[in-house]
């Protein structure tokens, strides 16, 4: 690919956000996302950015795109999937309806769960049993498989996941099955266990794999008609495309479109990518002198906070990006990795209403991206979380988008909403506004509390990374009601998911069951070095069909202490040996007593899991980095001076500044707005912000520095 043009596009809930890198130069652009077809927005993106013209693709061989979609998050949340069925072992049909018999809501005495991805009719069974070691108590009745497609082709499934008990120590009984029934339906999608979660807990596993099955024929036809779209578009040019994973790499088209679950929380991922390549790029940068010792010390101990149109996502990582094996999606159990997220339903687009009690709620239901908040002038006529801060001050209608014009918002029709809102509540429209802000806030604090206090983390250990559109909005309140007393914002908040994907590298993983004594494998390490050869050669097959890069290889282990029911994943030396695994086991120790709060090191230890990632490096663009500062006066980046609210009883006079025209060292003094196309910043009263030598602005606190 000679000249290629890297572009990074993030489909979010409201708006779709471009990155492009090309020639050392970075661009940046948002269209209106469109919910039903997610490549329309895309396509219009890059015709806008003037990518699908002549003249922009005879000079270069190809377009090398990230894509971070919500295809199958959507299809989950929505439940419009595929027609699926599941083909299990005799006796096992209802696994998937009895779980775990959790109770979501402790003190409810009448619980609904949701129901089933697979319909009680179409949960089949077959004679075949294997023991846990693998071993065939009862051969697969290969007899009965022409006679189960014939029902499956009468019932018009769309889809059909293969979960057999004990597959995971041998798949052979599974991959018997689909190669039968491939036979007789060659266009039936397949998702065997075996393949997508090859680990222990059964219910666990037959989950992921039924997802897996649910959204992978729309996440297929999605990336089929996408390439297509490209090649028509870009007549004798090639367009190579990368799919950003939940985990934070990127796969190719064929990968994901038959693991389809393994991209059902890319965004996010992209944002959680992004947020912390900024963090590390700016260790490196000129740093302006900030009061009372707030340097760029140990800043990628960092939070990250997205906030977007629909939901707001937040991680914390202690000096790398978290990812576990543990998460749900939809109350259903997703046993794949991804980034340690938790998403709360607070955004810009988040609809608030007085409950049946006369109470203040704020979501978690959206206007989305149509018709959107009511500023929008869409049709939407409930307030939103936009809706109040533009009537607040904090979002100004003529510097939305940076003034470009794609999106004008209507100040009037955000009143009549609040107006209503505040009717309700006995309260002023800008009490109202106030109200709901504060609502959302409480919602977000408490999301940052559970990856963070909850987790036995301080955090006013760590800096506040805001992004996303709305994220720059709420930065200091938050940072605040959290004791945070720093904040990092980026040059571009509202695209950095997008500029994640571009960040990330071109990943495959792979997972085994092992359930072994962690002591006996630290004596005879052979059983994991074989599991690990083996996961490794799966690994990079996948890879070698997408870069010839240098490969880098990790590995790690889930480990626990013999009874429990949950482990932690911890880092696995390589290349093994038993100081290797000893290694493993005293860091679960001591990740264990972080977590809980004990340790109990005389207790047996048990390797569950292992698993091994295999990562060629992606693009890593960096922004350019000023050499010397200029003044610390910002004054001539003020371009105007509005009335803002921050408390009920009166506005403030507030500062606006055009954030293109802030330059290295320049210093303001909250409050403060900061305009710029893709967010606006808001610099509450007590906090100040300076610029560092990548144009990043730092925020701190200027209660706590007098303390």
């Amino acid at each position: 690919m000679s000249n290629p043009i890297f572009v990074g596009i993030d489909v979010g809930g409201t708006f779709t956000d471009f990155v492009v890198w090309r020639n050392g130069r970075l661009d940046i652009h948002k269209v209106p996302t469109t919910p039903t077809d997610q490549s329309i927005a895309m396509m219009q993106g890059l015709r806008d950015l003037g990518l699908l013209t002549n003249h922009e693709t005879e000079a270069n061989s190809a377009l090398a795109i990230v894509h971070g979609m919500t295809v199958a998050t959507n299809a989950l949340l929505e439940r419009r999937g595929a027609k699926t069925a599941l083909l299990t072992t005799a006796g096992f049909a209802d696994a998937l309806v009895i779980g775990r018999q959790n109770r979501p809501q402790l003190y409810r005495l009448h619980q609904t769960r949701p129901a089933p991805l697979v319909a009680d009719a179409h949960r089949l069974e077959i004679a075949e049993r294997l023991d846990p070691q693998g071993n065939v108590i009862i051969p697969l009745a290969e007899a009965d498989i022409p006679a189960m497609a014939e029902t499956l082709r009468t019932a018009g499934i769309e889809s059909l996941a293969i979960v057999f008990l004990f597959s995971f120590r041998n798949p052979t009984h599974e991959q018997r099955a689909a190669e039968l029934l491939h036979a007789a339906l060659p266009d039936l999608p397949l998702s065997l266990s075996s393949e997508i979660l090859p680990e222990y807990r059964e219910y666990e596993r037959t989950a992921t794999t039924v997802i897996n099955a649910y959204v992978q024929p729309l996440v297929a036809r999605y990336l089929s008609r996408l390439e297509q779209t490209l090649a028509a578009q870009l007549p004798g040019k090639r367009a190579h495309v990368h799919i950003m994973q939940s985990n934070g790499g990127v796969i190719g088209l064929e990968q994901a479109a038959a693991q389809a679950a393994r991209v059902v929380l890319s965004g996010p991922a992209g944002g959680a990518v992004g947020a912390f390549a900024i963090a590390e790029q700016a260790l490196n940068a000129p740093f302006p002198r900030l009061p009372n010792s707030l340097s760029a010390h140990n800043i990628v101990n960092l939070i990250t906070f997205d906030m977007g149109g629909t939901s707001t996502d937040v991680a914390l990582c202690p000096g790398h990006i978290p990812t576990t094996a543990e998460s749900t999606i939809t109350d259903l159990p997703l046993r794949l990795p991804v980034i340690d997220i938790h998403t709360v339903g607070a955004g810009g687009g988040s609809i608030a209403f007085v409950d049946a009690g006369g109470a203040l709620q704020v979501g978690p239901h959206s206007a989305g991206a149509v018709p959107g908040p009511a500023c929008y002038g869409r049709g939407g006529g409930l307030p939103t979380v936009t809706d109040a801060n533009l009537v607040l001050g904090r979002l100004d209608a003529a510097g939305f988008l940076g003034g470009h014009g794609q999106v004008t918002l209507d100040e009037s029709a955000a009143r009549r909403v609040l107006q209503r809102l505040g009717d309700q509540l006995h309260l002023s429209v800008e009490e109202a506004a106030l109200g709901v802000v504060r609502v959302a806030n409480a919602t977000m604090e408490r999301a940052l509390r559970r990856v963070s206090v909850e987790r036995g983390y301080d955090p006013r250990d760590f800096v506040l990374l805001p992004f996303g559109g709305a994220g720059p909005l709420h930065a200091c309140d938050l940072a605040a009601s959290l004791g945070i007393t720093r904040i990092l914002c980026p040059l571009h908040p509202g695209v950095l998911s997008a500029y994640g994907m571009l960040m990330a590298d071109v990943t495959s993983e792979a997972s085994q069951a092992l359930l072994a004594d962690a002591a006996a494998l630290s004596d005879d390490p052979t059983p994991l070095t074989a599991a690990i050869a083996a996961l490794n050669a799966r690994t990079q097959s996948v890879l070698t069909r997408e870069t010839v890069a240098d490969l880098v290889v990790t590995a790690a282990l889930d480990l626990r202490y013999r009874g429990q029911s949950y482990e932690l994943t911890v880092p696995l030396p390589l290349p093994v040996t038993s100081a290797a695994v000893t290694d493993a086991v005293t860091t679960f120790h001591a990740t264990h007593a972080q977590r809980y709060g004990y340790a109990m090191l005389q207790e047996p230890v048990e390797a569950v899991t292992v698993r091994l990632r295999t990562a060629a490096p992606g693009v890593k663009p960096s922004l350019p980095t000023a050499t010397a500062p200029t003044t610390t006066d910002a004054s001539a980046a003020i371009v105007g001076v509005k009335p803002v609210w921050f408390a009920p009883s009166e506005p403030m006079p507030t500062a606006c500044y055009a954030r293109s025209q802030l330059q290295f060292g320049h210093r303001l003094a909250g409050p403060a707005l900061i305009f710029q196309y893709d967010a606006t910043v808001v610099i509450a009263p007590g906090w100040s912000a300076a610029v560092d030598g990548m144009q990043n602005l730092w925020i701190w606190s200027t209660i706590e520095t007098k303390q």
